[in-house]
Parts: structure tokens; sequence; C-alpha cells
């Protein structure tokens, strides 16, 4: 699988790309990730990619020249390209773990940082699949919801993290929160593990993890109980 993120600000994603899981899989061969200067697509001696909007109004806004100059080398000149393009942007849909997922099955895909006021929307009517939100807040630029993306996204790709049942049973996956986890120690400080986790049952301790997983989500996301059942 292959990523090709386009920012302003390369240099943030150096440590993120040498860190756990998109190291390894980097590394293992199971994703390419190439992160794309929209600067070096400026044509001035400034290598300037924003401009004032029309119109009027506070800030600056991506040109369109650079960014399509910038998506149309990722794509290649490839006519026939099965990927799809990404804007990180607060104006995105929220971003899911269903739709990591979906994301997960793309062979390529293209993720935009926006940043300043947003850009030109000739970009976004002509090159753009999806526009992506992490949350309904607002951040510097898009650089952080893309490393979210990537790092989600990343970690469900078959091998990468080393167990395949690893992705399958986290929290949301379900569509209930994950439920309470404990290691060694058997107790510590005056407190236990509860005593199924012990017995060697795997039907009881099977029960008790949905259990607990419903009660969970219950107090903590309300919300998601009455998603799931909709679904369901």
């Amino acid at each position: 699988m292959r990523f090709d993120i386009i920012t302003v600000f390369p240099e943030l994603f150096t440590g993120v790309l040498e860190c756990g899981i998109l190291r390894r899989a980097r590394q293992s061969g199971l994703v390419d990730i190439r992160i794309v200067n929209l600067r070096d697509f400026a044509k001035d001696r400034h290598r300037s990619v924003d401009d004032r909007p029309y119109g009027g109004g506070e800030g600056m806004v991506f040109m369109p020249a650079p960014l399509f100059e910038a998506i149309e080398y990722c794509r290649g000149g490839d006519r026939d390209w099965n990927g799809q393009v990404v804007l990180m942007t607060p104006q995105g849909k929220t971003w899911s773990q269903k739709i990591a997922v979906e994301f997960s099955t793309i062979p390529h895909l293209l993720l935009i940082c926006g940043r300043y006021e947003g850009v030109d929307q000739r970009v976004i009517d002509c090159l753009v699949d999806r526009e992506i939100s992490i949350g309904d807040f607002i951040l510097t630029g898009g650089e952080i919801p893309a490393m979210a993306v990537l790092d989600s996204v990343v970690r469900l790709i078959p091998g990468a993290l080393g167990c395949k049942d690893s992705a399958i049973n986290e929290s949301f996956s379900t569509g209930l929160l994950d439920y309470p986890q404990y290691t060694r120690p058997s107790e510590y400080r005056g407190n236990a593990v509860p005593e199924v986790l012990l017995s060697g049952d795997h039907a009881r301790i099977e029960q008790w993890r949905k259990e607990q997983a419903l009660e969970k989500t219950r107090r903590a996301r309300p919300e998601l109980i009455n998603k799931k059942l909709a679904q369901d």
C-alpha cells in the first residue's frame, strides 16, 4: 500500500515515520510512505503556495496550481489510477474506525494537509475524492490529522501488527469500547485481577469480556450502544 502526503511542513513527519509500527511496516515493505513538499511545485522564487482569498477576508488560501501539479505528480499520470485523494479539513466527514477499515483496502492514498483558511475550491471540485476531519475542533494544519489517519490505517494492514487478531479485537472494531486488560502480577497493592481471568475457562472469560465491554461503553460512550443497536 502506498501513501503520499502533501504538506508544507515535511519535517513534521520525520519522527513519526521512524517509530513503532510505521517504521516496521515501512522497513518490511508493507507500505510505501512518501512525504511530498508542496513548495516544490511553486513557481516563484519565494516558493509561494498560498494567496489572499477573492472577495476579501482574513487569512490565506492554498492556490490551485501547486496542488494540482503535486497531486498529478503523485498520481504519475496514470489514467487508470485506483487510489483516492483525501483532504484533511475541519469541514470533512468525521474519521472513524469504519472509514479506517475502508481506507486500508485502497492501494494508494494521497493525503493533503490543509492549512491557513483552506484550499482553493477548484482543487476540491476537480481532484479531491474525500474530505476528512478527526473531530469538531481546529488545529493549525492537517499534518497531525494525516498522522492519525496514517497510523490507524497502516495498523489494519495484514502483518503490520504481527498478530492477525490484534486490530480486530480493539475498541470500536466491534462497535463498543474495549474490555479491561490485566497482566502480571495477579495482585498489586491489594488490587487483584478478576478471578475469571485466572480460571482458564475460555467461555467464561469471553462472556466476562463482552459484559465488561458493554458496561464500559454504557458508562463512557452510551451513544455507541444506540448506534450499534441501529446497525444490528
